[in-house]
């Protein structure tokens, strides 16, 4: 029986991933590599730090931690700088009122966010009272495809990781939330997320159909 949906929130919540990307681009561009909007897609679920790697790796370059901490946290600012220009009803369709019917039938649910910029996020959108957990990049260690983010939500909503769903868009956190024992809706590319239980295009299309039928 399922007792517990976990939400990511960037691609299932809300579009912050063209953010990221805009922030990325410029701060690629800075140093000279060329990035496009495939090269994003491995960026997708994937922490800050490791984001850069995989940009130096794409131009070959190799830094000193010294200077990745100071261009992550240079793309950090402008990442802020764009979010705050989000409205409120940036917020997919849908996905306030599943979740308003999620808590009303009994079940928790708990947002897990790689991004450590996710309560700023909830916050613009004005949903941080609609979680029952909150989990953000600062708060693990490890990150996607590890699945220390959904079992350490699933601890703090009380409930065990086999009652679990979790809705994800990046195949990382579908591995993720496989590798912790739970049941995956990917949203986005049935190709991309096809090791997920169930694949919808938008996160606001789910309904109590689907989750008996999981």
């Amino acid at each position: 029986m399922i007792k517990a949906c976990i939400f990511d929130l960037d691609g299932v919540i809300v579009d912050t991933a063209r953010y990221h990307f805009l922030a990325w681009r410029r701060l690629a561009e800075e140093i000279g590599i060329p990035f496009t909007e495939n090269d994003n897609e491995r960026l997708k679920g994937v922490s800050r730090m490791r984001s850069l790697d995989i940009i130096l790796q794409l131009g070959g370059r190799h830094l000193s931690e010294h200077d990745k901490e100071i261009l992550a946290k240079k793309k950090n600012e402008w990442f802020v700088d764009y979010l705050e220009e989000m409205e409120a009803d940036e917020i997919y369709p849908g996905v306030r009122s599943l979740i308003k019917a999620l808590r009303k039938s009994g079940i928790r649910v708990g947002l897990a966010s790689s991004s450590k910029n996710a309560r700023m996020v909830i916050e613009l959108l004005e949903i941080e009272d609609d979680f029952d957990a909150i989990v953000d990049g600062t708060m693990v260690v490890h990150s996607k495809p590890d699945p220390e983010i959904f079992l350490l939500t699933a601890s703090m909503l009380g409930v065990e990781p086999s009652a679990c769903i979790v809705f994800e868009d990046a195949e990382a956190g579908v591995e993720a939330a496989i590798a912790a024992g739970m049941k995956c809706v990917g949203i986005g590319s049935p190709v991309q997320l096809a090791k997920a239980n169930k694949v919808i295009a938008k996160t606001g299309e789910f309904s109590f159909e689907h989750l008996q039928q999981l």
